[in-house]
């Protein structure tokens, strides 16, 4: 169902959906919407800036009388990135309860349109945010989804990456998260009117903004709000089919989120990711110095020349493993082959030795 005009109701749960050339996954990530056991009272699509057929797409999506209602917004003049495209929508939400989000809207879900929900999505994260008032927002675990590979190079990089964000969801029950996922999170609506209230904004509108869900997860911490993620709470987003997307990718967040630290400073709620990120430069170094070195020595002479490898070995093996089991047998074997892992841990260690070089000595990308 279209709604074109705003009319003052109450909704309950509001999901926001930013879409810049879409046309491939946008119905797709919709339809999980229609599909969830606790419904959206309503849906916001901002088409933002695109070229393709997105605005069509989600027409059609929006004018099926079995879908949720739907409203989509076209900003097609936006300098501000994503985050222009999700304070546009607020921006139309609060002028459609009234000017305050407080005691019309309740929750808040924001979505990327190439992310597809769990059908329990919803209800997941409404019971972790009623659970303690001070939660302002719930972050999802993702979870990749392709088998678009051509080549068993590409089928290795999808593979990885679809370790990687398992083994991050495996770990996405902590109270206090690095930052909320732009795939999918639940805001509290009063946590983001307390935001728009202090500094005007929700999303920081500044072209030097690379990572908006980062820095609105910082604003989040500042004003008093606690975020958490839930590994129940799954959303499956796409992942990089080559090389030079997956870097070009994480560049950007790797170089938003140094970025941001720097503005920031050494704080108690930047301190964790500073020093993960110095922990991460010396365990690469360490990997590319000794390492290598070491298991050559293994595999010349076997771990009689290195007595104590026999437990670093050891760990290497089952604790990678581990940590990927809820993946199945197919990762933890990968995993504890060793070398795959080791192969793209030196592609993560360029990403994030260029994202932070590019920081201090280039500006920022013109991505919209």
């Amino acid at each position: 169902m279209v709604t074109d005009t705003p009319t003052t109701m109450v909704y309950e749960d509001v999901v926001l959906v930013p879409a810049r050339n879409e046309e491939v996954g946008v119905f797709t990530s919709l339809d999980s919407l229609s599909r969830q056991t606790r419904r959206p009272d309503l849906i916001v699509v901002v088409v933002n800036n695109s070229t393709d057929r997105t605005e069509e797409y989600t027409r059609q999506f929006a004018e099926d009388p079995d879908t949720p209602p739907t409203v989509v917004l076209v900003l097609n003049d936006n300098p501000h990135k994503k985050a222009g495209a999700l304070n546009h929508g607020l921006a139309w939400l609060r002028e459609a309860v009234g000017g305050r989000l407080n005691g019309r809207v309740g929750h808040i879900l924001v979505m990327d349109a190439d992310t597809e929900l769990h059908p329990r999505f919803i209800e997941r994260a409404h019971n972790v945010v009623a659970s303690d008032p001070e939660i302002g927002g719930v972050s999802a675990a993702c979870l990749g989804r392709t088998d678009l590979w051509r080549n068993p190079w590409q089928r290795f990089l999808l593979g990885m990456q679809i370790i990687e964000y398992g083994r991050a969801a495996n770990s996405r029950y902590r109270k206090d998260v690095h930052t909320m996922s732009g795939a999918g999170s639940y805001y509290r609506a009063e946590a983001l009117q307390g935001l728009i209230d202090w500094r005007g904004e929700v999303f920081w509108e500044d072209h030097r903004n690379l990572v908006e869900d980062y820095e609105t997860t910082l604003a989040l911490k500042e004003s008093g709000w606690k975020v958490t993620a839930n590994q129940l709470c799954i959303a499956y987003t796409d992942l990089m089919p080559t090389l030079r997307e997956l870097i070009q990718q994480r560049e950007r967040w790797s170089r938003g989120t140094v970025d941001t630290l720097r503005r920031r400073g050494w704080t108690k709620f930047t301190w964790h990711s500073i020093l993960t990120m110095i922990i991460g430069l010396f365990g690469f170094a360490y990997i590319m110095l000794w390492g290598w070195k070491q298991l050559l020595v293994v595999a010349l002479h076997g771990f009689g020349e290195i007595p104590l490898l026999w437990a670093l070995f050891a760990f290497w093996i089952v604790y990678p493993a581990i940590m990927v089991r809820n993946l199945g047998w197919k990762a933890m074997l990968v995993e504890s082959l060793i070398l795959p892992e080791l192969v793209y841990t030196v592609v993560r260690a360029y990403w994030l030795v260029s994202s932070i070089i590019k920081s201090y000595v280039t500006r920022v990308s013109a991505w919209k």
